[in-house]
């Protein structure tokens, strides 16, 4: 029972990323929002990803009553959307809260499912949200008429992980702290690693705000961008069932795979922004570059820190936080002919980082 409430949780939460990801900037540009004001938004809930960990070093415990907590606020964000989308400056206040929120849902649910389904079984629930992110992809690139259809869509899915999230850890004990320690928390325990991940992930900034406007503007419908999206998650799936075997080989070695990886995949789009099959080539790096080196990651930062969940918060501040508000400013800046170009160079940066790195 306890795989199939996490996996729900995966499936509903990742449906909540595809909307936010793949439709919500399409969204704002069908407002009138423009690339800069889009960049400006999508920086808002990475903003608040990286500051929020900061609070958890000293003075608050990841707790089940703080998990529920942003379970709330994340409902209040989505029905806030409706009555805010329309204004620039009033939008971002929700992206805010939903960036806190998000900061602290996601870092505790893969902390439990680590503990309960271990790292041999995670990948086979996390994939259950690739599916949902999918399916997303999917039927709402044909049902988005209005921008109203796609605030449904992620009302409905906040709704979902509510109901998953509170299932799956409702009769958690209070008490449940196996990954409270004496530890001192340091970020220089393995700094180089922690700027590669911070590279990567503004690399990924061109591809999770732009992405979707970028293949639209080349000639590609918005339904078929919605394909190149699915086949990705389609190749994410597949490594996520069978990629245990690999976690037993050096981790460091994987994530400096996937950096370069990383780098290749953003230079095809850069190179072939009108080609239908070499954007097809590129999605399927998705597999390595996502999939894989997210896996990794969290393998390896869990043998490093005793703070799991503490961790965990760490991974997705510096890297989908601050990588992510760096990402998202940055290609809307250069948002044009030269924004993979310079996505592949951040991912370049992130291996460089790895060379560094001692294991």
């Amino acid at each position: 029972m306890i795989f199939f409430n996490i996996s729900g949780f995966f499936f509903s939460y990742f449906c909540i990323t595809a909307v936010y990801v793949i439709f919500m900037p399409k969204i704002l540009q069908m407002i009138g929002y423009s690339a800069i004001e889009i960049g400006v938004i999508f920086a808002m809930a990475p903003l608040m990803r990286f500051l929020v960990p900061f609070l958890f070093l000293k003075y608050i415990e990841l707790s089940k009553k703080v998990f529920h907590t942003a379970l709330f606020v994340l409902l209040l964000c989505a029905l806030a959307f409706y009555i805010t989308i329309d204004n620039f400056y009033l939008f971002i206040l929700p992206n805010l809260a939903i960036g806190a929120s998000l900061g602290l849902i996601l870092p505790y649910i893969e902390t439990y499912a680590m503990d309960h389904l271990k790292k041999e079984r995670f990948g086979k629930s996390r994939l259950y949200g690739s599916i949902g992110f999918m399916l997303i992809g999917i039927f709402l690139a044909r049902d988005l008429d209005t921008p109203s259809i796609g605030l449904h869509y992620f009302f409905a899915s906040v709704i979902a992980t509510g109901f998953f999230g509170y299932i799956t850890t409702r009769h958690e004990e209070s008490t449940h702290n196996q990954n409270l320690t004496c530890e001192k928390f340091s970020l220089s325990k393995v700094t180089y690693l922690w700027i590669s991940l911070f590279f990567m992930q503004i690399s990924f900034g061109a591809f999770y705000n732009f992405f979707t406007i970028y293949e639209t503007a080349h000639g590609i419908s918005l339904e078929m961008t919605s394909y190149l999206w699915a086949f990705g998650v389609i190749c994410e799936i597949i490594f996520f069932y069978y990629q245990a075997p690999l976690l037993k080989l050096n981790l460091l070695t994987i994530l400096k795979f996937s950096a370069f990886f990383a780098a290749i995949r953003w230079f095809i789009l850069y190179s072939f922004p009108d080609s239908l099959a070499m954007s097809f080539v590129a999605q399927s790096f998705h597999a390595v570059t996502f999939a894989l080196h997210h896996t990794a990651t969290l393998s390896l930062l869990y043998t490093i820190y005793q703070n799991k969940r503490l961790a965990a918060q760490f991974y997705y501040g510096f890297s989908f936080g601050l990588g992510g508000f760096v990402g998202a400013i940055v290609a809307g800046y250069f948002y044009g002919p030269y924004l993979y170009l310079y996505a592949s160079i951040m991912a370049l940066f992130s291996f460089f980082a790895l060379l560094k790195q001692k294991a």
